[in-house]
């Protein structure tokens, strides 16, 4: 997913600047954390049903995204 920022936003009014999912408070952080837990998509879109599957993968390819980035700059 190359547009993740379709479904990621960075305010430093939500969240103190954290990336979160647009129109939640719930932060990319989050979900990666739930997603290392062993926490399935389904689980977690049941447990906050305001979340989709798009937007599971939007913070997967953010994560990706960032790592990438700091592999160069290094």
């Amino acid at each position: 997913m190359k547009d993740f920022e379709k479904y990621i936003e960075i305010n430093s009014e939500k969240r103190f600047g954290k990336p979160v999912i647009k129109g939640t408070r719930i932060s990319v952080y989050d979900v990666l954390f739930w997603l290392s837990e062993g926490m399935t998509k389904k689980e977690i879109i049941r447990d906050f049903p305001e979340l989709n599957e798009e937007q599971i993968n939007a913070c997967l390819a953010f994560a990706a995204n960032k790592e990438q980035r700091h592999r160069y700059a290094s």
